[in-house]
């Protein structure tokens, strides 16, 4: 498990202090300075950045997110956000800890190794989907969630994104690009209501960014492995 940050690009570094940049002048310049919400974003857009050189910090970092951004959606009562992450991203991410220090690649040891997705794969993921999906749909029925559509599309968007982790695949950037565009429209609504999480919406903007990053990033990995 080798520093990670040293191992960064001329241009990772430029996306990374870029990243940076925007999410503290978006959480200051709006007022209500939500010293939560910032951290997590800081923490968020380092994991994605690890994320795209298939380093294994990027799980861990994203154990710690998928628990202040639980606090996050409980105090908006994003039921379906609190506990996906909780409940679903945080052990999915900590079992993609296990999986990607065990698969290290053979070229550079301190990167996940690649795999390719085969019919069982993508077969078990569309059961276990639609399986989690609809249980958690009606969990969030019962708990009064706002957004209660969107809150369920988010889980779908997320589970397919952690799997895709665990499972090594490229296609796991495109799941959480999916899963921020669906939060970008959680969060304007719920800014609306409330400015203060306007920052939230700009956070997700910028992890939107960088995940398509992560994307292009392993598909080029993807072709030299």
């Amino acid at each position: 498990m080798n520093n990670p940050i040293l191992e960064l690009s001329k241009k990772e570094w430029a996306i990374w202090i870029g990243s940076l940049i925007v999410v503290a002048v978006s959480n200051i310049a709006f007022g209500d300075f939500d010293l939560l919400t910032f951290l997590a974003t800081l923490i968020g857009v380092t994991s994605l950045i690890f994320a795209a050189k298939g380093n294994v910090w990027a799980q861990i970092l994203m154990v710690v997110f998928s628990i202040l951004y639980g606090i996050i959606s409980w105090r908006f009562r994003y039921w379906g956000e609190m506990i996906t992450y909780l409940g679903m991203t945080m052990p999915m991410a900590i079992w993609s800890t296990i999986t990607w220090l065990k698969n290290p690649s053979e070229k550079n040891g301190s990167v996940v190794a690649i795999q390719k997705l085969n019919g069982k794969h993508i077969a078990a993921l569309c059961f276990f989907c639609v399986a989690v999906t609809a249980g958690f749909y009606f969990i969030l029925q019962a708990l009064n969630t706002p957004n209660i559509v969107l809150s369920t599309i988010s889980i779908a968007t997320s589970f397919l994104a952690a799997s895709l982790t665990m499972l090594r695949s490229s296609y796991y950037a495109l799941g959480y690009a999916s899963n921020d565009i669906v939060l970008i429209i959680l969060w304007i609504l719920a800014s609306m209501e409330n400015p203060i999480y306007i920052p939230v919406v700009v956070n997700f903007l910028i992890f939107f960014f960088n995940d398509m990053y992560g994307f292009i990033s392993w598909k080029k990995r993807e072709l030299q492995q």
